[in-house]
């Protein structure tokens, strides 16, 4: 059932380059954020070894949000019913967004713009990390599967 609705659906040029271009996007931007990638003085790619389990958990929220959000796409387009058809991309959307919740160079702005509310912010992500991505890789997972289902049974692919 899943295999036939991916066929389906990335059989469609168009929605695997949206897949895979969401996908470059998000690892690229949350690779920055985290401080896997240095843009200045030259182009510098690095992860120590001690946070593997990080970029790990980046790759694997970007390779989800890539297919999750391109899936919400292609039953959007399907769909007659805006309603319908939105709660997996608000889904996918939450997830993604959830994912992307490391401070790096993002938390001074943080601190400096909101103060004591700002700090407080930057410690409870910086040391909820973990645990937010994964919640963001389970909302993530349930959006996939509801995806799948909705496009199964409201679509008749069989």
């Amino acid at each position: 059932m899943h295999t036939l609705t991916l066929k389906l659906i990335f059989l469609n040029k168009k929605y695997l380059v949206l897949a895979a271009s969401i996908f470059s996007g998000f690892l690229f931007l949350l690779s920055i954020v985290s401080e896997y990638i240095f843009l200045q003085p030259s182009f510098l790619f690095y992860v120590p070894y001690d946070d593997f389990l990080n970029f790990s958990l980046i790759v694997i929220v970007s390779a989800l949000s890539g297919l999750v959000i391109s899936m919400s796409v292609y039953k959007f387009a399907l769909m007659s019913s805006i309603r319908k058809s939105s709660s997996g991309f608000f889904g996918s959307i939450i997830g993604a967004s959830a994912g992307a919740c490391s401070c790096g160079p993002i938390g001074f702005s943080i601190v400096s713009t909101f103060g004591v509310v700002g700090g407080t912010a930057t410690a409870f992500l910086a040391t909820y990390e973990i645990p937010l991505r994964l919640v963001s890789i389970g909302i993530l997972i349930y959006t996939y599967f509801y995806t799948i289902k909705a496009l199964t049974a409201e679509c008749k692919i069989k």
